[in-house]
């Protein structure tokens, strides 16, 4: 039995209850990287804490790769792929892009996917045939919107200070050439992709945990999503994703090394 649109709401709901009482309330944050800065709050581990709970409870036999509490049964068919707080930067800095993802993968592909923003009370969930929005506004199923050339595309990307070396000159060689770029918005940006704001991100470095709940998020919502080499996005790394596949074409062909 696969989860429904019911269960991935109280997975969601079970998060909110410990991500948003806990924002911008000055709570407080540890680094996990010893030579630079890689923030966790108890906000993530509370949150990751919960989703696990749920899941372990109503889907025993399912996997589960989680940022904060590692991974179990990664073999299974099933596996669940959480990121409590994607975007804790933003969140600790009192910026509501932040998200909570959560991604369900069948054999290695993401099939399932969420991502909710309590503050803005914004949920976007693929369902596994479509995409949908519930928030301010209503309800409604979301669709990437056309766009089919760089020279009218808004693109976004987390920061362009992530990029090094070689990757850097791709990256920029593809800016160079949009309408818009924009910066900062971690997860957010592939939401508003999926639900035909703006046509283009691109990110270097994720982790599995970073793009399993967005990628049917996006593909359901008729866009691509793979990495700079045009592969799956499931295992992260450099991601390319686009809401038209012309879009697409032209930013993999600058992009591939």
């Amino acid at each position: 039995m696969l989860p429904d649109r019911d269960f991935f709401n109280r997975l969601a709901d079970a998060a909110k209850a410990e991500t948003l009482p806990r924002f911008r309330t000055g709570t407080s944050v540890a680094n996990k990287e010893a030579g630079g800065f890689d923030p966790v709050t108890e906000g993530d581990r509370a949150a990751e804490a919960a989703i696990r709970a749920l899941i372990e409870a109503h889907f025993p036999d399912h996997g589960i790769l989680g940022e904060e509490f590692g991974n179990v049964g990664l073999d299974r068919d099933y596996v669940w792929v959480i990121d409590p707080i994607d975007g804790t930067r933003a969140f600790i800095s009192g910026l509501p892009v932040w998200g909570t993802l959560i991604g369900l993968y069948h054999k290695g592909e993401a099939v399932m996917g969420l991502m909710d923003q309590p503050f803005t009370g914004e949920r976007f969930l693929a369902d596994g045939q479509q995409s949908f929005y519930s928030g301010p506004g209503g309800d409604k199923v979301i669709a990437t919107r056309p766009c089919n050339d760089l020279s009218e595309a808004i693109l976004f990307t987390t920061s362009p200070h992530l990029y090094k070396g070689d990757i850097k000159t791709r990256f920029e060689t593809v800016q160079e050439k949009v309408q818009l770029a924009r910066y900062g918005c971690d997860c957010y940006a592939f939401a508003l992709l999926a639900s035909g704001h703006i046509d283009l991100v691109i990110e270097c470095g994720l982790k599995p945990y970073d793009v399993g709940g967005l990628i049917p998020l996006i593909e359901q919502a008729g866009g691509i999503i793979t990495d700079w080499n045009g592969g799956p996005a499931e295992m992260g790394g450099e991601i390319v994703a686009a809401g038209s596949a012309a879009l697409h074409a032209q930013a993999l062909a600058i992009l591939k090394g």
